[in-house]
């Protein structure tokens, strides 16, 4: 692109002014702040969910409460899974830094099947309440319960179908770019559930049995 220079109405000279190739922001660098935004919107709901049970923990409407329902050892079992889950996940993000294949899918494999555990002991869970009529319709309180922790399983279910499609995406396209950044946003994605399920272990299994 040139621009023409004038003064007095004589033309003087073109000076050519490079195109701004920066004109716009590396993929990269959009793709990994927008993940972000998404995280942020998640830990909103999130807080919100929080809030709600926080409101309707004690509005049993004269059903079972969390200290006759939950059981803490199974819990716990559920809470080591998910947190050996993030352990794996970060040294699969170390394999993938030193472009390991074989270990990358190894530690992949492993936090697939801690992931899957602790949302087969979840679904569990949830089964033997629904059995003994703890439905989400019998309270407020069991209402929120479900919603809260189920909203959760649902996000871990979804890591899960993530983290198969993108074994699949190493095997095909090994580790170029655009993978990296997509296991990048995967390890952001499934550290963040395990932040929120410590809260939620806290707020529900925890400080909720002894109200």
């Amino acid at each position: 692109m040139n621009i023409t220079v004038a003064l007095d109405g004589h033309v003087l000279r073109d000076i050519p002014v490079p195109a701004r190739e920066a004109s716009h922001a590396p993929k990269r660098i959009v793709v990994t702040y927008g993940f972000w935004i998404f995280l942020l919107s998640d830990i909103v709901m999130f807080s919100a969910l929080f809030a709600a049970y926080s409101t309707l923990s004690r509005a049993t409407a004269g059903g079972p409460n969390g200290a006759q329902l939950f059981d803490q050892a199974g819990v716990a079992i559920e809470t080591a899974c998910l947190l050996a889950s993030s352990f794996t996940c970060g040294l699969m993000s170390l394999a993938i830094g030193s472009r390991r294949f074989g270990t990358t899918y190894f530690y992949a494999l492993l936090t697939f099947a801690l992931g899957g555990a602790f949302l087969a002991l979840e679904l569990h869970e949830f089964a033997h309440m629904i059995a003994v009529g703890a439905t989400p319709q019998r309270s407020a309180f069991l209402s929120a319960f479900f919603t809260l922790v189920g909203c959760h399983g649902l996000h871990v279910a979804v890591g899960l179908v993530w983290l198969l499609v993108m074994m699949v995406q190493v095997k095909i396209r090994q580790f170029s770019a655009t993978v990296e950044r997509r296991l990048l946003c995967f390890a952001l994605f499934w550290h963040a559930l395990d932040i929120v399920w410590v809260w939620l272990f806290t707020v529900v299994y925890l400080i909720g049995v002894h109200q």
